[in-house]
């Protein structure tokens, strides 16, 4: 599955997929918000947690930049 085809998914089903499919890489944990990254393909879907309210609150794609660098533990 391509990027594009992952992103032209409805919200539900782009969970499942990545629920399914993908490979959980890590988590980061900011203020009440916990953020998941997985590999799905040649790209990476992270899904945004409220911890207070224990519901899902986001899915984002992407294949670079921010989002996947604040995983990274190199400190610049």
């Amino acid at each position: 599955m391509t990027l594009y085809e992952f992103n032209s998914l409805t919200k539900h089903l782009m969970y499942d997929v990545t629920f399914q499919k993908g490979v959980f890489l890590d988590v980061k944990i900011e203020n009440d918000k916990r953020f998941a990254l997985y590999a799905l393909g040649m790209f990476f879907v992270e899904i945004e947690y409220d911890i207070e309210q224990n519901k899902i609150q986001n899915i984002c794609s992407f294949k670079t930049g921010a989002l996947l660098d604040k995983y990274s533990n190199l400190k610049l």
